[in-house]
C-alpha cells in the first residue's frame, strides 16, 4: 500500500525519513545489536539519545538557561492535574481561560485541587473565538493563569501571547509546540503530548522555570512532582524510550528543513492555502473568527451535512484520510502538522473544488 495524506489530529502524521531512519535503526541501533526499545534507559548509549534529545529541543525553542525540560508520560491529560499540584505554591486560587473541549478539562481537573476562576469563557458563541485580552476577569492573587494555545477541536489558536507581570503564565502548547518560534521566557511552564508536532503518542515534554520546581502539595505523589524529574533527569522511573527516541529524530528533521522560522513560513503557507479554499468557496464554511483560526488544526463544514459521509468516502479514494471533524462538533477537520507536506494541502484544495463543483 502506498503512503496516504494523513490529516489526522493526532497521533498524528511524522516525517517519512524519520520513520524510515527509525526503520533501519529498528533491529540494531547504530552496531550496538539491539534495538532502541530493548536498551537501558540507563545504559550508555541511551543516555546520549535522551541528551541529545534535550539538547536539540532546547536549540530549536531558543529555552533559557533557566528552565527545566522534562521528558514525561501521561499525556497533557496527566498536567491538568500536576500544574496546580506543583505550582499553587501555598495559594488557593488558579485563573483559567476557557476557550474550548481542552480547556474545559483543564478547569475541571484544576476544580478538583483549588478554586477555579474562569477569567473568561467563549463557549456562548461554542467556542468560535478567544475573548478579548480586555474582557479577562483576573484574579488578583492567582497562583497562575493557565491557556491552551490551540484548541485542537474548535480550531482556535493564540497568534499572539499575553505578559501578565508577576502571575506564571501556563499553556497547554500540545498542538502547536515547534509549529513556528516561541518567546519561552513569557511563560513559567508549558505543557505538550508530543503526537502532533514533535514525535509520536507516549511522551509529554515539560517547560519550566526553575523558580516553581520544589512547591509541590506535600499530598503529591512522586511521580507528580516536578522536582523528582528534576532531580533525576526524568528517569525515576523507566520513561517512554522509545518515543523520547523518535522525538529526538523528529527535532534533527525540524533543523534539516530550517528550523523553526523556516517550519513557521511553511505552516502559515499551506494554512492559508486551504482557509483561501474554504473562504472562497460558496459550500465550505469555516466557523472560526478568523483572528484566532488555527494555523494547524482547521474545521470546515459542508452546505448540506447530508453529504459528510460521502465527503470522506471520495476523500479517502483520493488518498485523504482523517478529515472526519470530532465526534463533539461534527463536520470536517483538517489537522496540517509540521509532518503534513504541502502536496497535501495542495491535493485537499483540489478535492475541495472538485467536490464542490460536483455539487452545483
Amino acid at each position: 500500500m502506498s503512503r496516504v495524506f494523513n490529516f489526522s489530529p493526532g497521533p498524528a502524521a511524522l516525517p517519512e525519513s524519520v520513520l524510515l531512519q527509525a526503520q533501519a535503526e529498528l533491529l540494531d541501533y547504530r552496531g550496538t545489536g539491539v534495538s532502541v526499545m530493548e536498551m537501558s534507559h540507563r545504559g550508555k548509549e541511551f543516555l546520549e539519545i535522551a541528551e541529545q534529545t534535550e539538547t536539540d529541543f532546547r536549540e530549536l525553542l531558543d529555552v533559557p538557561k533557566n528552565y527545566r525540560v522534562f521528558f514525561m508520560q501521561g499525556g497533557a491529560s496527566l498536567q491538568f492535574s500536576m500544574v496546580p499540584l506543583n505550582l499553587l505554591r501555598g495559594k488557593t486560587t488558579a485563573d483559567y481561560l476557557n476557550t474550548g473541549n481542552w480547556s474545559k478539562k483543564a478547569i475541571k481537573e484544576a476544580g478538583r485541587l483549588c478554586k477555579v476562576n474562569v477569567v473568561a469563557s467563549s463557549q456562548d458563541s461554542n467556542f468560535a473565538h478567544i475573548p478579548p485580552l480586555d474582557s479577562w476577569n483576573l484574579s488578583d492573587d492567582a497562583a497562575y493563569l493557565h491557556i491552551t494555545g490551540n484548541e485542537t477541536i474548535g480550531g482556535v489558536e493564540f497568534h499572539e501571547y499575553p505578559r501578565l507581570g508577576d502571575t506564571p503564565l501556563v499553556s497547554d502548547m500540545s498542538s502547536t509546540l515547534m509549529s513556528r518560534p516561541l518567546e519561552v521566557e513569557k511563560f513559567g511552564l508549558i505543557y505538550a503530548g508530543a503526537q502532533k508536532n514533535l514525535g509520536p503518542a507516549g511522551l509529554t515534554i515539560v517547560v519550566v522555570r526553575d523558580e516553581l520546581v520544589g512547591h509541590a502539595q506535600e499530598q503529591t505523589p512522586s511521580l507528580l512532582d516536578y522536582q523528582v524529574y528534576a532531580d533525576s533527569d526524568s528517569m525515576f522511573n523507566t520513561p517512554p524510550t522509545f518515543a523520547w527516541y523518535l522525538s529526538g529524530l523528529v527535532f534533527k528533521w525540524i533543523k534539516a528543513q530550517g528550523g523553526l522560522v523556516a517550519m513557521a513560513e511553511l505552516n502559515a503557507r499551506k494554512a492559508g492555502k486551504l482557509y483561501a479554499a474554504i473562504n472562497d468557496s460558496n459550500y465550505f464554511t469555516c466557523p472560526v473568527a478568523e483572528e484566532n483560526r488555527s494555523w494547524m488544526n482547521i474545521p470546515f463544514t459542508l452546505a448540506d451535512s447530508s453529504l459528510d459521509a460521502r465527503f470522506l468516502e471520495l476523500a479517502k479514494e483520493r488518498g485523504l484520510v482523517n478529515l472526519k471533524g470530532h465526534r463533539s462538533v461534527g463536520g470536517m477537520r483538517a489537522s496540517i502538522y509540521n509532518a503534513v507536506p504541502e502536496a497535501a494541502v495542495d491535493a485537499l484544495v483540489e478535492f475541495l473544488h472538485d467536490f464542490e463543483a460536483q455539487q452545483s
